[in-house]
């Protein structure tokens, strides 16, 4: 398997040939990489761009974001967004909670974002009848599948289902794992959906980007 997906340096002219993101948020990688263990886990400007423009196409009132993080993505997202827009962003670690919600009460986009603390899926059961326009699926792996079908449900027609972290580090190419086995079969039953279209990006570690058609 390859040690990077992308050439380092094609990579490196794509992020410097990209927009860059406010300052508060360059401050929240920097206090990221700080201050928190696997800080790799944030999304960085190339996908952070991708869904401030995805949001600022599509200007989603309801959004959802289930693996928040230290709240890179969901600042991006939310800047994105109308200004009555809400954003329910999903997170299990209360360090990572602390930090993003520090950097939210900054920003002028803070207020659209709402954080819940704990498991995405029973969070998701506590929505209703809410109908979502746009979400990012970036948390446990081993539920991506879980994730895709229960936001479906929920998702209006025309919204819009992302998920990162699809090529797995290379991994879906040559599974072998449970864990490889899951992002597989989620990456095919997204393609094979007869409810949606979809365009799989090889930006950083795989960006699906799905629009459900009915």
């Amino acid at each position: 398997m390859p040690a990077e997906l992308v050439n380092e340096a094609v990579e490196d002219y794509a992020f410097i040939n990209t927009s860059a993101e406010p300052p508060l948020l360059q401050e929240l990688i920097d206090a990221t990489n700080e201050n928190m263990g696997w800080p790799q886990k944030l999304s960085g400007r190339l996908v952070g761009r991708t869904l401030k423009l995805l949001a600022a196409l599509t200007q989603p009132k309801q959004a959802l974001e289930i693996g928040m993080f230290t709240g890179y993505s969901a600042l991006s997202i939310a800047e994105g967004m109308p200004a009555e827009g809400r954003l329910i962003c999903c997170e299990t670690n209360p360090r990572a909670i602390e930090m993003a919600q520090r950097f939210f009460d900054r920003s002028e986009h803070g207020h659209k974002i709402e954080v819940r603390f704990g498991r995405a899926l029973d969070t998701l059961e506590t929505l209703g009848d809410l109908e979502l326009d746009f979400t990012f699926i970036d948390a446990d792996k081993r539920s991506y599948l879980q994730y895709y079908e229960e936001v479906k449900k929920r998702t209006r027609p025309g919204g819009l289902i992302i998920l990162d972290n699809v090529l797995w580090s290379g991994k879906v190419l040559q599974p072998e794992s449970e864990l490889d086995d899951i992002l597989v079969e989620t990456n095919q039953r997204i393609a094979r959906d007869p409810d949606v279209e979809n365009i799989f990006l090889t930006l950083r570690d795989g960006l699906n980007v799905v629009r459900k058609l009915k």
